[in-house]
């Protein structure tokens, strides 16, 4: 039993077997109905609870979609439903449910909650994101980057915008599949010191620069991510725009890239604010790939937690 927590607490060789189980994975369904079965059936008579205290779509649908798949049975359970850490502990709740089912995916806020969850279960545990980081998302990218140029060790990954939980787990993948990063954004919104200097500890290059267009020169893939959380203020929302409209990715700034530059985001994307409907819908655009293969690469991670990759 293994838990998938955080891509820099995850060993490369298994990241990296991981990422080829998913192509393989995507391959053998190619052309299929979404509701065959997998040829092989690793999740027959498994359970999978689901737990999301934060709204979703791609991490809800394609959790769903992968344990059906693969012949297992999902119970979907959100915070409003359970007493997580509200008048029951959260290692009680965890002792309880592995009782009853075989793997449990999460989508939290607090990092301390998927933590404790994953000390006190006798079944793996999924990071489906935190506010600290989102590595099944990253896993997703990493694999989509992959087929369309090939190995990311060695390229350049342009980060642009706010330094949030998707770009602290992109700075993570940095450092195990070895590929430098580049964080252009506020100084207010960079991503945690802490995250960076570890990737760096492990011989990648990742750095700062605060002109967008400087920043994506020669990059080969630029990712950003929305400006703004469901949860944020009206009054943080006007300022977050002040701060990172000169960080939209616009045509301007993918000419900058190159014309070899791929785009990605993770969705869901605010059209004409942190990137326009020109670039979303551009031939440098793999973003519909991306969050396809969210489906491809989870199923992938979820197998390595069962110990049948």
């Amino acid at each position: 039993m293994s838990h998938f927590l955080d891509i820099d607490t995850t060993a490369p060789e298994d990241l990296r077997r991981m990422i080829d189980e998913g192509r393989r994975i995507k391959a053998d369904r190619a052309g299929k109905p979404k509701g065959t079965p997998d040829a092989e059936q690793p999740f027959k008579d498994r359970v999978v609870a689901l737990i999301f205290e934060k709204p979703s779509t791609r991490t809800r649908v394609s959790f769903d979609v992968g344990v059906r798949q693969m012949g297992g049975e999902t119970l979907v359970l959100s915070g409003a439903e359970m007493q997580l850490g509200h008048g029951e502990t959260i290692a009680d709740t965890a002792r309880v449910l592995s009782r009853y089912v075989d793997m449990i995916a999460i989508r939290t806020f607090d990092a301390a909650t998927l933590q404790e969850l994953a000390d006190n279960a006798d079944v793996p545990v999924i990071n489906g994101l935190t506010n600290a980081s989102h590595p099944c998302q990253i896993m997703a990218d990493i694999m989509t980057f992959e087929e369309h140029r090939g190995p990311i060790g060695g390229k350049k990954v342009v980060w642009t915008g706010d330094g949030n939980n998707v770009c602290a787990s992109f700075i993570h993948a940095a450092g195990q599949f070895g590929f430098d990063f580049v964080f252009t954004g506020p100084e207010t919104l960079e991503p945690p010191v802490k995250v960076m200097e570890a990737a760096r500890a492990k011989g990648v290059s990742v750095s700062v620069e605060r002109d967008a267009g400087k920043a994506v020169e020669g990059a080969d893939l630029v990712v950003t991510d929305t400006w703004l959380s469901m949860h944020d203020a009206q009054s943080a929302r006007e300022r977050r725009h002040n701060q990172l409209r000169p960080y939209q990715v616009n045509d301007a700034l993918m000419d900058a890239a190159g014309p070899d530059a791929l785009f990605m985001h993770c969705l869901p994307a605010h059209r004409g604010e942190e990137v326009t409907s020109q670039v979303m819908d551009g031939p440098r655009s793999v973003i519909f790939d991306e969050a396809e293969n969210r489906l491809h690469a989870q199923k992938a991670v979820m197998r390595w937690c069962l110990g049948a990759l």
